[in-house]
């Protein structure tokens, strides 16, 4: 060290001010041994010599940031606040967060992957198989076992959830609609025959 406030980085061998090295509580002077553009330059050598891609440094403008995922180089307000990251914001932008969280909800609820459901979404050429009408977008399963079932559309997905996935509601309910009257007869106090 020659002065005060200057340190020499034990890669390039400059003096540099003390700022340009990030801290380390286990060195005598408290600060890394390397600068911290060469323990930059260290770190994507390292990467590269285990075979891992290193991410790309990408210089942004003031109040920008460049997105890893997308590639993209995107305003500060369409990422997410990250206390603990140093720049203050999330490693990806709203956008790529919200498609890596639909593809973590399909998996984690479902066990499919996008790939799975858009292939079964082309099976029934698009449609929800109930209404034959609107674009099947909701995946249904099965609240019992957890089976998936199909791809409907929002209507047809909470109306069978509304009548509690029960078959017979379902019957109950088309045979309604085709005025067939469904009514239980009273035949002792409390007690109800059901219409075949």
């Amino acid at each position: 060290m020659s002065g005060e406030g200057v340190k020499r980085c034990s890669r390039c061998k400059q003096h540099r001010p003390r700022a340009a090295f990030a801290s380390n509580r286990a060195m005598k002077d408290g600060l890394q041994a390397y600068c911290r553009e060469c323990s930059a330059v260290y770190y994507r050598q390292r990467q590269e010599a285990r075979g891992k891609k290193p991410r790309p440094r990408v210089t942004a403008p003031e109040g920008h940031k460049y997105c890893q995922r997308c590639g993209e180089i995107k305003p500060h307000f369409e990422w997410d606040r990250n206390k603990t990251a140093s720049d203050g914001l999330s490693t990806a932008c709203k956008a790529c967060r919200a498609i890596a969280g639909r593809a973590h909800h399909l998996k984690r609820n479902y066990g499919l992957t996008e790939a799975e459901r858009d292939a079964m979404i082309a099976s029934q050429m698009g449609l929800c198989v109930i209404c034959l009408k609107a674009p099947a977008v909701h995946v249904d399963h099965c609240h019992k076992t957890g089976r998936v079932r199909g791809v409907l559309c929002f209507n047809c997905n909470s109306a069978i959830g509304k009548l509690g996935d029960d078959p017979d509601a379902v019957r109950r309910a088309a045979a309604y609609l085709e005025g067939i009257a469904w009514k239980p007869t009273l035949v002792a106090p409390g007690v109800y025959q059901l219409p075949s």
